[in-house]
C-alpha cells in the first residue's frame, strides 16, 4: 500500500474521538492555524501552553478565535515546556506539539524522569513528505533527532518508523538505507550500518519490514538507475521510507522537498509515551496541520 499525496491522514484522524492536543508555547501564527484548520475539520481540541497575552494577539493578527480553547498561563519557554508535558502526563492531552520553542527546549521536558513521557525507547523524528515528482508519499528518518546515529541507534529509529508504517495500515514497509555509494566501503561507517541493518532484517532481528542498502538516493528513488547500476532489489525504485545515516543528510533532503521541489510534509517524535508534533519553526500552516493529523493518527492507535 502506498498513498499518493497527505489528505489520507485528514481522513484517517477525522475518524473517532476527537484528540486533545497541547501546545508547548503556543504564541506561534503558523501553528495556530494549524490548530484552527485540525480543530474545524473534527481532529483535535487544543490546549495552548504560554503567555496568554502573546496568544491573544497573535490570535487577532490572524483573525483566529482561540476562546473555545483552554490556555494554560507560562512565563517563558521552560515553564512552557514543563507545564505542557505535565499536562499530557497527568492524562489531560494525547498528545503534544511543540510551538514556537526550541526543540531542545521541549525534549528536555519530554525526557524528564519524574513526570515526562519517556518509554525507554529511543526517541526518534520521522517526517512524511509528499513528492509531486514521485506522485507518493515517503517517510524521512531521522532528520530531526538523532544526530549522528551508530547501528544501534539506526535499528531503533528503523523500529520506531516501521511501527508508524503499521499504524497507517501498511503492514511490510520497504526501508532504503542510505548512504553517498550503494556499495560497502569499509572507510565509510554508515555503509557498514547499513549492510548490518539488512542482514539483521533478513535473520529476523528487525521485524515487519523489507530493508536494502547501502543504496544510493538515485537507486533507491529510480529503478532506471538501480538496473543501470546492476542492483538487484525488492526496495529500490519503491521505497516507503529513506534511513539517512545522519542528521544533516535528513534535515538537507528534507528541506529541499519542502523548500526546492514544492512539497508538503507531516512530522513527529516517535518513541515517547504519545505522538510529539515536531516540525521546524519556519514550516507552513499546512505542514503544521498535517503533522497534527498525523499525530492524531497515530495517538488513536
Amino acid at each position: 500500500m502506498s498513498f499518493k499525496d497527505l489528505n489520507f491522514l485528514f481522513e484517517r484522524a477525522q475518524s473517532g474521538k476527537v484528540m486533545k492536543i497541547v501546545i508547548a508555547a503556543a504564541e506561534d501564527g503558523e501553528v495556530l492555524e494549524a490548530v484552527k484548520q485540525a480543530s474545524s475539520e473534527g481532529i483535535v481540541d487544543a490546549v495552548l501552553v504560554g503567555d496568554p497575552n502573546k496568544i491573544s494577539e497573535v490570535a487577532k493578527s490572524r483573525n483566529i478565535d482561540v476562546s473555545s480553547f483552554e490556555v494554560i498561563p507560562a512565563t517563558n519557554d521552560e515553564e512552557a515546556a514543563m507545564k505542557a508535558v505535565q499536562a499530557v502526563s497527568s492524562g489531560k492531552g494525547d498528545l503534544l506539539m511543540k510551538g514556537f520553542i526550541k526543540t531542545s527546549t521541549l525534549l528536555k521536558a519530554v525526557l524528564n524522569k519524574e513526570w515526562g513521557l519517556r518509554t525507554g525507547n529511543l526517541l526518534s523524528h520521522l517526517f512524511l513528505f509528499e513528492v509531486p515528482r514521485l506522485g507518493k508519499v515517503i517517510g524521512l528518518t531521522d532528520g530531526g533527532l538523532n544526530t549522528y546515529p551508530g547501528l544501534q541507534e539506526k535499528v531503533a529509529i528503523v523500529n520506531n518508523a516501521v511501527s508508524c508504517y503499521h499504524a497507517l495500515g501498511v503492514d511490510t514497509p520497504k526501508v532504503a538505507a542510505l548512504a553517498a555509494v550503494e556499495v560497502v566501503n569499509p572507510d565509510m561507517p554508515c555503509t557498514l550500518d547499513a549492510a548490518a541493518l539488512v542482514q539483521m532484517n533478513r535473520r529476523n532481528q528487525i521485524k515487519g519490514c523489507i530493508i536494502d542498502g547501502p543504496l544510493a538516493l538515485d537507486n533507491a528513488l529510480s529503478v532506471e538507475a538501480a538496473k543501470h547500476k546492476g542492483i538487484v532489489s525488492e526496495v529500490a525504485g519503491s521505497p516507503d521510507i529513506l534511513l539517512v545515516p545522519d542528521i544533516e543528510a535528513g534535515n538537507l533532503l528534507g528541506k529541499v522537498i519542502l523548500f526546492m521541489a514544492n512539497g508538503a510534509g507531516a512530522g513527529v517524535v516517535l518513541g515517547a509515551k504519545v505522538p510529539v508534533v515536531l516540525t521546524s519553526r519556519g514550516d507552513t500552516a499546512r505542514t503544521k496541520a498535517l503533522s497534527i493529523a498525523l499525530g492524531a493518527v497515530l495517538a488513536k492507535n
